[in-house]
């Protein structure tokens, strides 16, 4: 039977104030600041964005609940130093929202998605500004993931002009920086390769921008068919009674080169 979200979210922000309650709550959660929640509030963003991946929807329900946690929590805290509670958070993203779909809720006309993806962009450059962040770079977080932020930095140069022709000048900017790479191994300065591997991931980061592509997809599927993979080696070798640890590279490779010949990714 459905729930009333307004007795559920009262309940939940009922909870969040006896836990962080100085004489009678959690310990630990009285002790907990923005600085030390907010590397929770990362994780549990990437677990619904894994639930999501994997199509889990059961798992979906319980990680946007911890999510919706963490929204409370830091809400929380911030009533407890007067700065602001959950209920002007909802007004603000509520009234934003309203603000940037006039043709929603106001008497602009309709417009396709295309045109709103450009309006909302234009919105977001006019609320920017208001606070004062001006420059072609400003307002994209510096706490995104790496390759998020690089491909939004560029995407925003791009919008003046400071951007390859197609995807196949990135490609040869990735030819030049892997040269570069090159180089410096022999002297493997620790600075230097940190460096020149930043620019060569600077630069897939964009190439997949330049294909549509979001980079941080195309690494996290990477990383599941490695992942799933190597679980393959493991287990086919454990059917054996034997453990990678006890082969040799080339013994490794084979197995390897074996469950990709499954068709496995």
């Amino acid at each position: 039977m459905p729930q009333d979200p307004e007795t559920e979210l009262r309940r939940l922000l009922d909870i969040m104030a006896a836990l962080r309650d100085p004489a009678r709550g959690c310990p630990w959660d009285h002790e907990q600041t923005f600085t030390t929640i907010a590397p929770y509030t990362i994780e549990e963003a990437y677990e619904v964005a894994d639930a999501i991946g994997r199509r889990d929807f059961a798992a979906l329900q319980d990680e946007l609940g911890d999510l919706l946690f963490q929204v409370v929590f830091h809400a929380r805290m911030a009533e407890e130093a007067g700065f602001f509670a959950f209920a002007d958070i909802a007004r603000a993203i509520s009234d934003k929202m309203v603000r940037r779909h006039p043709h929603v809720f106001g008497d602009a006309a309709a417009r396709s998605a295309q045109a709103q993806s450009a309006a909302w962009e234009a919105q977001k450059s006019a609320e920017r500004a208001g606070r004062a962040e001006n420059g072609t770079l400003a307002g994209v977080p510096a706490g995104l993931p790496a390759l998020t932020r690089a491909a939004k930095l560029t995407a925003r140069a791009a919008r003046v002009g400071f951007d390859w022709p197609n995807p196949a000048a990135v490609l040869d900017k990735l030819d030049e920086e892997i040269a570069e790479l090159r180089a410096e191994l022999t002297g493997a300065d620790p600075a230097r390769l940190t460096d020149e591997v930043g620019d060569l991931l600077f630069v897939l980061a964009n190439l997949a921008r330049k294909l549509s592509l979001d980079p941080e997809e195309c690494l996290r599927a990477a990383n599941r068919k490695f992942a799933r993979r190597f679980n393959a080696m493991e287990d086919s070798a454990a059917i054996e009674g034997k453990l990678l640890s006890d082969m040799t590279l080339d013994e490794m490779e084979v197995r390897w080169q074996a469950v990709k010949r499954t068709g496995d990714g």
